[in-house]
Order: C-alpha cells, then sequence, then structure tokens
C-alpha cells in the first residue's frame, strides 16, 4: 500500500507544473510521510455544480496547477463537443493565493484547444466575469476563487453562455472530460495567443449598475464599507461615485485584496467577529451612517448592518431579501420573483400580494438564475440578484446600490430599514428566521446526522407537531433530487442539508408570528426567539450534533 502511495506521488511529481507543489510533495515523498501523502492521494478532488474547491497543496485532493489544467482541459473538451469550438472563453481571478496563475493557466490551455480566451485584467469581483460573459457573447466562462473560504482554500467556478453557473447535467459531462485526461503531457499549453481584456468590460459593467436605481432617488445614505480584504472595493467606489451617493467610509484594516485575510477568522460576514471592525468604524464616524456595507472576498455576496437602539446589528440575508423585493416591488417591478428552498417563505408572502410570479429552486444561484422571466432572485446566505439581464447570478455590487437607495428613500421620509421590516411583519406575519450550523472536520459526521434523521425522523419540534417530512433525495414536483430533508411543521419550518461548498451541516429554520399591530411587535419577537432556540435544541438532539 505505502509502496502505492509513494509511486502516485512520484508520477504526479513529474508532471506538476508548479516549483512549490513540487517541493511540497518532494519532501512528503523523501520523508515517506504516509499521512499526508495519503491525504492529498486518496481520491481526487470532485468536480460539481459548485466547480472545484478545495485547500490549497500538491496531488490530486488539492487545488493547484496541474489539477486545474486537468480541469480547463476537461472543460475545453466538453465545450468543443458541444460544438463550440472557437468559441470564446472569459476568465475572471480573485487575489487569492494562486488564482493568478490558475487563470493563466487556464487560459494557455483553453488557447492550446482551439478556443478563444481572454482574461479580465486584474483581480475583480465575480459579478464583473458573470456580467463579461453575456457582454462579449462567450461560450463559457470561469472564475477562480474560493468566495468567503478560509484562506488557505482556492477554487474554480464555471459559466456556460448564458452567463450562469453550471448544473446538471453539464457538471457530470464535463467530470468525464476531466477524468479522462490521460496525462498532462498531452495538454498543449502555448505560452501566448490569449487576450488580456482592457478596462472597456469594466466600464460597461459599471454603466449597467446605474440602471439598477430609479432616476431622481434620493442619493442620501452615509455607508462605512468593508470588502472583508477582497476585491469589492474599487468596483463599488466606482459605483457609488457614479450613483452620486456619499463616498463610504472605508473600514481601513480590510480595504485591500490581502489573501491572508489577517483580521477575521474566516472571511464571511456571516462568521462571528467578522463584522467587528466595521462596527467599530461606524462607532466611530463624527456623523453616524446609516448602514454598514460588506462584501465578501470575491464581492458577489452583499451584508448589511443597521443601527438598533444604541448599537448595531448585521440583518439577516432574509431580511434584506424582504427588504429590496418590496423596494422593486414598490417601483413597480414586474416579473418573476425566485429563491431557494431554504430562504424565507415572506418572499411568496410578498410576490403574492403584488400579483407576481414566485418560484423557489433549489440551493444556489446555478438555480435561481435559470427561473424562468426572473426579475429578482435572493437566497439566505447574502446572495442577490436584483439585474438579472446583466448579471445573471448573485451580484455584491449592484445589491448595495439598490439597499442603499432604499435607505435615502426611508432617511426622507424619517424612517428606517428597521421600520420598513416592522411594517412586513404586520402586513404579513412575523418571518423569523435562523441557522444551526455544525462545521466538522470529519465528513462521515454529516453522513451520520442524515442518516440518523432518516432513520429515526422527529414527529415534533419545539412541541410543534411535524405535519409533513420531504425527503429532497426523491425530488419533488418541482425541484431535482438533492440531499436535504424538509419539515413543515405548525407554523414553521425546517431544512437540512450538508453544504455544498463547506464542511457543514446546515440547518434553516423559520418561525411565522401572525402579528395584528405595531404595539404586537415586541412580543411576537419574543415568540419567534423562544421558538427558533427551542427547535434548535431539539433538532440537535434529533440529529446527534
Amino acid at each position: 500500500m505505502h509502496e502505492e502511495l509513494i509511486a502516485q506521488a512520484q508520477a504526479w511529481l513529474t508532471e506538476d507544473p508548479d516549483p512549490e507543489t513540487r517541493t511540497e510533495l518532494a519532501r512528503f515523498i523523501d520523508a515517506e510521510d504516509h499521512t499526508e501523502l495519503a491525504a492529498r492521494f486518496s481520491g481526487t478532488l470532485q468536480f460539481g455544480t459548485a466547480g472545484l474547491r478545495g485547500e490549497l497543496g500538491a496531488g490530486p485532493m488539492r487545488m493547484n496547477r496541474s489539477v486545474v489544467i486537468r480541469a480547463a482541459a476537461g472543460l475545453a473538451a466538453y465545450l468543443k463537443k458541444q460544438g463550440q469550438a472557437g468559441g470564446l472563453v472569459v476568465i475572471g481571478y480573485d487575489a487569492r493565493h494562486k488564482s493568478h496563475d490558475f487563470a493563466q493557466d487556464t487560459a494557455a490551455v483553453m488557447t492550446g484547444a482551439g478556443l478563444r480566451a481572454a482574461v479580465l485584467p486584474r483581480p475583480l469581483p465575480t459579478p464583473v466575469l458573470a456580467f463579461a460573459i453575456r457582454h462579449l457573447g462567450a461560450v463559457a466562462g470561469v472564475e477562480v476563487t474560493a468566495s468567503h473560504n478560509p484562506p488557505r482554500d482556492n477554487g474554480y467556478k464555471v459559466y456556460l453562455g448564458d452567463g450562469s453557473q453550471i448544473v446538471p447535467p453539464a457538471d457530470i459531462d464535463i467530470a468525464a472530460e476531466i477524468a479522462a485526461v490521460p496525462s498532462l503531457t498531452t495538454v498543449r499549453r502555448p505560452t501566448e495567443g490569449w487576450d488580456t481584456l482592457d478596462d472597456s468590460v469594466l466600464d460597461a459593467y459599471l454603466a449597467r449598475t446605474d440602471a439598477v436605481l430609479s432616476e431622481g432617488s434620493p442619493r442620501t445614505a452615509r455607508t462605512v464599507y468593508t470588502a472583508m480584504h477582497g476585491v469589492g472595493k474599487d468596483v463599488l467606489l466606482a459605483a457609488f461615485a457614479r450613483a452620486g451617493f456619499p463616498a463610504p467610509v472605508l473600514v481601513a484594516e480590510q480595504a485591500d485584496p490581502d489573501p491572508e485575510f489577517p483580521t477575521v477568522a474566516f472571511p464571511n460576514p456571516e462568521e462571528p467577529g467578522a463584522m467587528d471592525l466595521a462596527f467599530a468604524t461606524a462607532r466611530a464616524c463624527e456623523t453616524a451612517p446609516d448602514l454598514i456595507i460588506a462584501n465578501d472576498p470575491d464581492a458577489d455576496r452583499c451584508a448589511v448592518a443597521v443601527q438598533d437602539g444604541t448599537d448595531w446589528r448585521m440583518l439577516r440575508g432574509d431580511e434584506v431579501g424582504a427588504l429590496l423585493a418590496a423596494h422593486l416591488v414598490r417601483r413597480g417591478a414586474t416579473g418573476t420573483f425566485a429563491e431557494s428552498i431554504v430562504s424565507s417563505s415572506l418572499l411568496g408572502r410578498i410576490a403574492e400580494k403584488a400579483g407576481l410570479r414566485h418560484v423557489e429552486t433549489l440551493t444556489g444561484f446555478k438555480w435561481i438564475a435559470r427561473a424562468e422571466g426572473l426579475r429578482y432572485g435572493y437566497e439566505e446566505a447574502l446572495g442577490y440578484c436584483v439585474d438579472p439581464d446583466g448579471v445573471r447570478d448573485k451580484d455584491g455590487i449592484t445589491a448595495a446600490l439598490l439597499i442603499t437607495e432604499l435607505a435615502s428613500q426611508l432617511k426622507e421620509e424619517g424612517r428606517t430599514l428597521l421600520d420598513l421590516l416592522d411594517d412586513l411583519a404586520v402586513e404579513h406575519g412575523l418571518h423569523a428566521t435562523d441557522q444551526l450550523s455544525v462545521r466538522v472536520e470529519d465528513l462521515s459526521l454529516i453522513a451520520a446526522a442524515m442518516r440518523r434523521l432518516r432513520e429515526q425522523p422527529p414527529t415534533e419540534l419545539a412541541g410543534l407537531p411535524i405535519t409533513r417530512t420531504d425527503d429532497l433525495t426523491q425530488g419533488t414536483a418541482e425541484l431535482p433530487p438533492t440531499d436535504g430533508l424538509r419539515y413543515t411543521l405548525d407554523g414553521a419550518r425546517v431544512i437540512v442539508r450538508p453544504s455544498g461548498t463547506e464542511p457543514k451541516l446546515k440547518c434553516y429554520l423559520e418561525v411565522v408570528v401572525p402579528v395584528g399591530s405595531h404595539e404586537d411587535l415586541p412580543a411576537a419577537h419574543a415568540k419567534a426567539t423562544a421558538l427558533l432556540e427551542s427547535i434548535k435544541r431539539d433538532l440537535s438532539t434529533a440529529a446527534g450534533i
């Protein structure tokens, strides 16, 4: 067994084009470090609907140039089989370790395979890449990013020509082509022949951002902004300047790209502590800001925080999703309002009252973006699509513009985002959401928890009887199969699923409490909070986590 491991590693080493991972792998081979070698050669990173994502390092179970070259070769082969030979592939990248190298390798492979390749001019937000695909008429796009994962990770996200991320069966077909690459020596990689784009694509994207705002709308809200050590700052500042908003106050320590993400444990606005510096910056402002805006490192997500009493608090993704929906309805938007099944059912209530079509999809913008007639889409994980004709994906820049327009409008009326949330609760019932998220080192714990819930299903949570259980692996009339469980309770809903991008088991909770008037809101909030805590406890016990 050990001899086989060493042989696998040596074979990989002979093909590895990267001096850094070659040195790393040679060290493990020389030391006969079978533990490390086994971790890196126990299989291959699986290419799926999120593309690839994993820890940087040598070997087929890590993100590295060898893995990326194979992925690019598989994608090129797939595109040619789809009749796209000679088509354009646009490539974007963030500021993580190795992102530029992976983008250049992808461009070389596409060029060598007879496709045309164009690389964005520098690290830019993912939505700029999603925009560029449609704007340039490309047959596919690649974004090198690990979004909000830890610093040691990187990833590879694939879009097709409609500008949205791949879904089955494209992912399965591409994975088969990747597996069919016999050796890196068979992959042509010229050293030139592709284009590096200039700023005209970015300028076109920025011109498009103006379209999400109403002509003549108030532009007075003051913001604090953090890029979370990512690539959002310059594009967001340019978009805000074009729109005529006051220049955001920057969280200086997190403003510029830094692949080490030194001030946060995880560069995700949802993670505990990630927004602490933003809150501190807001408290230190001479003139109190109206809201805090945060992007994740590739700026496709947008977090919003508001002053609540004497301090600041993050709005949940579901709260921002409802606020943006209400704003668009008020502006007379038409078309389909779409969300993932794990997002709040409040969107359905808002759409129904406005006479708009409402659609629920599987988790992820690869599904939301495909909703027929899409006008607005969101998911609770801080993703919002407010301009689907321009960017058919979540976009943290245009979402930031739209929520700041709404805050400005409310400011002119002497109101806040929290006031509008209260109005929505009185109109539609208080929709309170929460999440039980368990990060694991051992992925088998997630499988065990799902198995336990299937074999010993709970009959009630928080004293509320479960009236219906859907095992989503079977699919439904509206949804293709996925690994998840959905519980419908009297006045509540719970969905349990393994994360598609992180080693987490995620449980999404929602309770709906009727509200008679604004005076009833404090009691409704107290009741919702108690129910959510009780559901969390009972669900933890049922899942054994």
